[in-house]
């Protein structure tokens, strides 16, 4: 995509020249001496800053964010200092099927994640019905899925998980909505998503309520951060899906 990006905009540099060129020796057919000269001159001067423009203009890139860039109480305190290289952690759950789901699930795809429970009355009901929107609209591509963390694991059992998955028709092949150990997600929440302000580390008492959805790149990057409840959120998603997929 990025070649043919280069290819578009040197054919669309190229043919304004041409145009301009064209249209200056039209003009210089009436004209003789100093004139002709000063206009094709001018006419040079404006092909070339025209050329210039479309060959130097960078195609839209979203940032990769590491942990040095994001506000410090959103990081666990062993990570704040760095600054390059961060991969979201490997990770084991089970999704609303009782399928183990893995980070080789999501090998080589864009997804989005976010992090939900069944009981919430809030947050959740817009973030998962904003979900649904994308879902619906990638359900077709083969490069993008979702994925959806219980934070209260216990309570969100498989079965629990299956009945909230047939009410708002959820595909299990494009979107796993999962529970696992608690621990264990609530780590991936610190260290690996950057998701919530809260401290804890999953003990019984512990409990994160977040509305971040985070797009997760095909090299387990983090590319953006967004708004859940946002009624906005879905189209940024996919317009940025769409630069991620611009860039292999």
């Amino acid at each position: 995509m990025v070649l043919l990006r280069i290819v578009y905009t040197h054919w669309i540099a190229f043919f304004g020249i041409e145009i301009f060129y064209n249209f200056a020796y039209m003009k210089t057919k009436r004209k003789s001496g100093g004139g002709k000269i000063l206009l094709l001159a001018v006419t040079g001067i404006v092909m070339l800053g025209i050329a210039m423009y479309f060959i130097a203009r960078k195609p839209e890139r979203l940032p990769v964010y590491n942990p040095a860039d994001i506000h410090p109480d959103l990081v666990d305190e062993s990570l704040r200092d760095v600054d390059s290289g961060h991969r979201v952690l490997p990770f084991r759950v089970v999704d609303q099927n009782g399928d183990t789901i893995t980070g080789k699930d999501y090998e080589g795809k864009i997804y989005v994640a976010n992090f939900f429970f069944t009981r919430c009355k809030t947050i959740c009901p817009p973030m998962m019905y904003h979900m649904g929107i994308i879902q619906d609209a990638v359900r077709d591509d083969p490069e993008v899925m979702l994925l959806s963390f219980s934070v209260t694991p216990v309570i969100d059992s498989v079965p629990v998980l299956k009945a909230y998955a047939e009410q708002r028709h959820i595909d299990s092949w494009k979107w796993h909505i999962t529970t696992g150990d608690k621990k264990h997600i609530y780590r991936l929440a610190r260290r690996s998503y950057f998701a919530v302000l809260d401290h804890g580390d999953g003990d019984l008492q512990d409990f994160i309520h977040t509305e971040k959805f985070i797009l997760v790149d095909k090299n387990r990057q983090i590319r953006g951060f967004y708004d859940g409840t946002d009624p906005g959120t879905p189209d940024q998603v996919l317009h940025d899906i769409a630069l991620l997929k611009e860039e292999d």
